[in-house]
C-alpha cells in the first residue's frame, strides 16, 4: 500500500445513476470531507443489473454505466477534486441468468469441455451435461421449449444448440446437448454463489482465469480494491497473494465476515475487512444490556443457538443439497456421508476455515455435531478425518460449503426467525451479544489501532439488514423494555398476525423505520417472511397467509387508532434514536480504521434490507444543507437530519486536516459516567452520549465531568472552547449529544 488510505463514500453506481452522474458528485464528496469514492462493481453485468455483482464480461466497463469513456471522465473528476477511487471486484462468480450475455458461458454451453472457457467455471463435468435449473414445476413446461435458428428458447431465455448442429424436437434438444434444462428446484451442475443458480462459480485459482478476469480491473490502477465474497474461493489466501502481487500499491480489502473474536488469517496480504466487525462494536455501545431479560421473554424460550442450528441444517439439506451431494461423492467409502457433512457444516461456528489455519473450528464442529446427532458418530469421524487435510479435495470444497451454509442459514434465515431484538440481527453480528460496554469497546478499538489500522469501518452497506439509523432508534427499546412490551401487546391485539415471530419482526420494524411508505413495508415484510420460511417461502408461497400478512400491514396505515398509537410511540422514542445515530456516527468516523459512509446516510436514513437500501439519494438536498452549514448554520437535532450532516462533515474534515493516531480512553467521572464514551485519537477527543433514554429519566448529566489534558480545546461542531481540565458534560454536550474536541497545536 503506497499511502495511508482516506475515508470513503460508497456509491451504488447503476444504470439509473451511472458513472457520469457519479462524476458530478466529486465536488460534493470533497466538500463533505471524504478522500475516496468507493463504487459498486463496474464491469459489464447482466442486462439491467441494479447492483453489478453478476458480471458477464470481464473485458469491458459496463456499457449501461457509460462504458470506458464515462469511467475516464469519472477518474478525471475525482483527480480534479483530489479524490481517489476504490473499486469493488467480484472474483468468485459470474452472471449466467442471460446465457447469451456472457460470451464465455455461452461458449461452454455450445462446446462443452471443448470450449476454451471450460476451465473458467467450477463445473462438475463428472456428472455429464451441465444441469441448468430453469424449468417451471409444471411438466408441461417442456411444451414452451422451441427451436429458433441455432438457439433453444424457453420463456424468453435463449440457449445455444451445440456447435450449430442441433435440431429435432425441443423435448429432445433440451436433453441432448452439453447442457440439460431441469427444474428450478434442482441444484445446478456447477458451483454457484450460495444458492443463486444464476451466479456460476469462477475458477480464479487458475492463473489463466485470474489474468483474463482481472486484466481490465488492474488496468484502471485504482487506489483501492474491495474483494467481494473471498470465502467462496477455493484458496482465498493464494488468490489474495496473486492479487497483491498484481496490485502492490493498492489498498486491499476483503468482504470477510468475522464472527466476534475471530481474526483474519495472518498470512493474507490485505489491509483489512470491509468493516462488519466494527459495525457490531459501535452499534453495541448504544444497546442497554438491562433490557435483555424483558425482551427475551417476549421472544419465548427459544435460543438463537438452536434457531441458527436448525436453520443451517435445513439450508444444508435443501437449498444447498446439490453442493452437499457433490461433497458426498468425494467420500463414497463413507455411509451417510451427505448427512454427516451437512451436520458438520451446520455446527461450524465461523464461516469457514483456511487450512491449515482454523482446524480448531472443525474439531469444535465435530464435538457439537456428535452431541446433536449421536447416530452419525461413525460417519462424522470418517469425514472429519479427511476434512482436516488441506490437500484433500473434500476438505477444499467443504471449506467453500460452510460459508454458504452460514450465510444462507444464519443471515438469510435465522435472522428472520429469531426476532428477540432485531437491532442485533446484523451481518457479522451475534444476536446473543446484547450490548457492548465502553470498556469492551475501548479494548477492541485499541486492538484495531494496533493490528489493523487500515481496515474499513462502517455502519451501513448494501448488505446490511437495516440502516444504522433504524438500528439506532431500535436501540432505545432496550432502554424501555416494559413500555415496549406493553406497546407490542397493543399493536398485536389491534392487528393480529398468525405467525408470532413475524409479528415481532413487523412491529419492531415499524418502531424503527416509521414513517415508512406503505409499499416499502409491504415489500420488506414479504421478503422477510419468505426468507424465514416459517409461514410462507420463496419456493412455496402461501398466498392465504401472505394475504393476511399484507392486511395487517394495511391496517397500520388505515386503522386510525392504530396509526395514531404508532405515531405517538415513535415520536416518543425518535429524539433518543437521533442521539444514538449521532453517537454511532461520531464514534465510527473517529475510531481507529478507515471510515466508510454509505450513500445518503449523512442524513437520517430509514432504509431496510436490499433492495430498499439502493433507493435513489437526493444529493441536491445534501448539497444545499451542507452549504447552509458551511455558511454558519448550526442545525438543531430534528427531522431534516442536518445535524448528522454536520457531524459527518466535521469529523471527516478533521481527519483530512490532521492525522488521527493512537487510541486511549478518556475518563468521564460522576453519577452519569456510564452514559458517555470518550476517546483520544492523538489530540482529537470524541465524546458521545449512550443510553440517552435512561439519562433523561435520571435528570441529565448532573455533576458528571470529562477529564481533558491541559490546554485549549475547541469543539469542531460548535466552535466552543474550553481550557479547564475537568469540564462538565452538561457544557460539552449542551448543543448536541456528541462533541469532537480538537487540541490547539
Amino acid at each position: 500500500m503506497a499511502a495511508r488510505p482516506r475515508p470513503t463514500y460508497r456509491i451504488q453506481v447503476r444504470p439509473d445513476f451511472d458513472l457520469l452522474a457519479t462524476a458530478e458528485l466529486a465536488d460534493y464528496l470533497s466538500a463533505l470531507g471524504v478522500g475516496q469514492l468507493y463504487t459498486a462493481p463496474l464491469l459489464a453485468a447482466a442486462p439491467g443489473s441494479a447492483h453489478g455483482y453478476d458480471v458477464v464480461d470481464h473485458t469491458r466497463v459496463n456499457p449501461e454505466l457509460g462504458g470506458p469513456a464515462a469511467l475516464d471522465q469519472l477518474r478525471e473528476a475525482l483527480r480534479t477534486a483530489g479524490l481517489g477511487l476504490v473499486v469493488d471486484i467480484v472474483p468468485n462468480h459470474a452472471g449466467v441468468a442471460v446465457p447469451s450475455a456472457n460470451p464465455a458461458w455461452w461458449d461452454v454451453l455450445r462446446r462443452g469441455q471443448d470450449s476454451p472457457y471450460a476451465g473458467w467455471f467450477d463445473i462438475d463435468w463428472a456428472r455429464g451435461r451441465i444441469r441448468l435449473p430453469v424449468l417451471a414445476d409444471d411438466p408441461a413446461a417442456l411444451d414452451d421449449l422451441k427451436v429458433v435458428g441455432e438457439e433453444l428458447v424457453y420463456q424468453e431465455q435463449c440457449f445455444p444448440i451445440a456447435d450449430g448442429t442441433g435440431g429435432g424436437e425441443p423435448r429432445e434438444v433440451h436433453d441432448r446437448q452439453h447442457y440439460r434444462l431441469v427444474s428450478w428446484r434442482k441444484g445446478p451442475g456447477y458451483r454457484r454463489f450460495f444458492a443463486v443458480s444464476t451466479l456460476a462459480g469462477l475458477r480464479v485459482e487458475d492463473p489463466e482465469v485470474f489474468d483474463a478476469t482481472h486484466a481490465e480491473i488492474l488496468r484502471w490502477d485504482a487506489d483501492g480494491i474491495r474483494v467481494d465474497h473471498p470465502d467462496g474461493l477455493r484458496d482465498p489466501g493464494a488468490y489474495l497473494a496473486r492479487l497483491r502481487a498484481a496490485a502492490p500499491s493498492a489498498w486491499l480489502l476483503v468482504e470477510k465476515i468475522l464472527e466476534p473474536g475471530e481474526r483474519l488469517p495472518r498470512s493474507w496480504p490485505v489491509d483489512g475487512t470491509t468493516g462488519y466487525d466494527a459495525l457490531g462494536e459501535v452499534c453495541g455501545l448504544f444497546v442497554d444490556p438491562e433490557g435483555e431479560e424483558t425482551l427475551s421473554r417476549l421472544a419465548g424460550s427459544v435460543t438463537f443457538a438452536d434457531v441458527a442450528y436448525r436453520s443451517k441444517v435445513e439450508i444444508a439439506n435443501t437449498l444447498l443439497a446439490a453442493e452437499r451431494d457433490r461433497l458426498a461423492r468425494l467420500a463414497p467409502e463413507v455411509p451417510r456421508a451427505a448427512e454427516a457433512l451437512a451436520e458438520l457444516a451446520a455446527c461450524f461456528e465461523v464461516y469457514r476455515s483456511y487450512l491449515p489455519s482454523g482446524a480448531r473450528h472443525l474439531a469444535a464442529a465435530r464435538v457439537e455435531a456428535g452431541r446433536r446427532r449421536a447416530d452419525l458418530a461413525e460417519a462424522l469421524d470418517a469425514v472429519a478425518a479427511r476434512l482436516g487435510d488441506p490437500a484433500d479435495e473434500l476438505a477444499v470444497r467443504f471449506q467453500q460449503y460452510t460459508g454458504a451454509v452460514m450465510a444462507k442459514g444464519v443471515e438469510d434465515t435465522a435472522y428472520y426467525r429469531y426476532n428477540r431484538f432485531i437491532a442485533l440481527n446484523e451481518v457479522g453480528g451475534d444476536p446473543r451479544r446484547f450490548g457492548v460496554t465502553p470498556e469492551a469497546f475501548h479494548r477492541a478499538a485499541a486492538v484495531r489501532e494496533r493490528d489493523c489500522p487500515h481496515s474499513m469501518t462502517t455502519l451501513s452497506t448494501h448488505d446490511t439488514k437495516r440502516s444504522e439509523d433504524v438500528r439506532a432508534r431500535l436501540a432505545v427499546l432496550a432502554e424501555m423494555p416494559a413500555e415496549w412490551a406493553a406497546t407490542l401487546r397493543r399493536w398485536s391485539k389491534a392487528a393480529p398476525l398468525a405467525d408470532p415471530g413475524l409479528a415481532l419482526l413487523l412491529w419492531q420494524t415499524v418502531a424503527g423505520a416509521w414513517p415508512i411508505e406503505r409499499e416499502r413495508l409491504h415489500a420488506y415484510l414479504e421478503k422477510a417472511a419468505r426468507e424465514a420460511a416459517v409461514s410462507t417461502s420463496w419456493g412455496d408461497p402461501d398466498r392465504e397467509f401472505e394475504a393476511e400478512m399484507h392486511a395487517v400491514v394495511d391496517k397500520a396505515y388505515d386503522d386510525e387508532g392504530l396509526r395514531t398509537d404508532i405515531a405517538a410511540f415513535v415520536k416518543s422514542i425518535t429524539p433518543h434514536g437521533w442521539s444514538n445515530s449521532l453517537g454511532q456516527k461520531l464514534v465510527q468516523l473517529a475510531m481507529p480504521g478507515v471510515p466508510d459512509t454509505y450513500q445518503g446516510t449523512e442524513l437520517w436514513d430509514n432504509s431496510l434490507v436490499d433492495p430498499d437500501n439502493r433507493r435513489p439519494v437526493d444529493f441536491a438536498l445534501r448539497r444545499d444543507l451542507l452549504a447552509r452549514i458551511d455558511a454558519g448554520w448550526l442545525p438543531p437535532v430534528e427531522e431534516s437530519g442536518a445535524a448528522k450532516l454536520l457531524v459527518t462533515s466535521r469529523v471527516l474534515r478533521a481527519r483530512r486536516e490532521r492525522p488521527f493516531t493512537g487510541y486511549s480512553p478518556v475518563a468521564v467521572e460522576g453519577p452519569a459516567a456510564e452514559h458517555a464514551v470518550a476517546f483520544d485519537r492523538g489530540g482529537v477527543v470524541a465524546v458521545a452520549t449512550r443510553l440517552p433514554a435512561r439519562l433523561a429519566f435520571r435528570g441529565g448529566w448532573g455533576g458528571t465531568k470529562l477529564a481533558l489534558a491541559p490546554g485549549r480545546w475547541t469543539d469542531a461542531l460548535t466552535g466552543r472552547t474550553w481550557q479547564a481540565r475537568q469540564v462538565p458534560m452538561s457544557e460539552v454536550l449542551s448543543a448536541y449529544p456528541v462533541a469532537l474536541l480538537v487540541a490547539a497545536t
